[in-house]
């Protein structure tokens, strides 16, 4: 299953979406912060689209495809799966990204003060 995930993440960050490179345009080399994130990065049998290992943050963007399964049991589960392992899991729908950026990121300094 890991190998799989494996694959499945490479694909993923070749094949990124376009809110996926406006994020990573602004987290990628240490631009936010100073930390290091990582994208489409595999937890168990999930791929998760942005982490910072250090802050123990996890950034998932959801398109309309995602809205049925958000609301769902799977989706749920892989939330508290996540938790359990100690993230702090962030989600923003596309139309934020594409609509605020600016709020977006303002989110994620309130996310990263809490800590």
């Amino acid at each position: 299953m890991k190998r799989k995930n494996i694959n499945l993440a490479r694909a993923l960050r070749k094949k990124q979406t376009p809110q996926e490179i406006i994020i990573w345009s602004r987290l990628r080399n240490r631009q936010f912060h100073n930390l290091k994130f990582r994208r489409q990065y595999t937890i168990g049998e999930y791929v998760v689209d942005f982490i910072c290992l250090d802050k123990k943050i996890i950034i998932e963007l959801d398109g309309w495809q995602h809205k049925k399964e958000f609301s769902g049991h799977k989706e749920k589960e892989r939330t508290k799966f996540l938790q359990e392992q100690g993230y702090k899991v962030v989600r923003f729908w596309n139309n934020e990204i594409n609509n605020n950026i600016d709020a977006v990121f303002l989110k994620l300094e309130e996310v990263l003060d809490s800590l």
